[in-house]
């Protein structure tokens, strides 16, 4: 544990606000829940590039979804932290 301190703790380094939110394990709960209602609707898959194709569509639905229209994360908040590694490339940790 010693020797991985750093990236153990590399979350301290975004604003406090954040912590829960990338402690969470909620946004791939959520995609799994998501991809196990598809796939019971289907219920027999013809082949495993089937499967891979219906997997695949919804990671970039997914991803367009949040990319787009949602924002888990503030981004403003983000956008701090990156300005600080712009400026400090070891940030302070606590």
């Amino acid at each position: 544990m010693d020797e991985a301190e750093s990236e153990v703790l590399a979350y301290l380094s975004y604003p406090e606000s954040l912590h829960a939110k990338i402690c969470s394990t909620n946004p791939i709960e959520r995609l799994n829940q998501e991809i196990k209602r598809r796939s019971r609707t289907v219920e027999i898959f013809p082949c495993e590039s089937a499967i891979l194709r219906l997997v695949g569509a919804l990671l970039i639905e997914q991803n367009d979804g949040w990319a787009v229209a949602r924002s888990y994360l503030n981004l403003a908040d983000l956008a701090r932290v990156c300005d600080a590694d712009k400026t400090d490339p070891e940030p302070d940790r606590q």
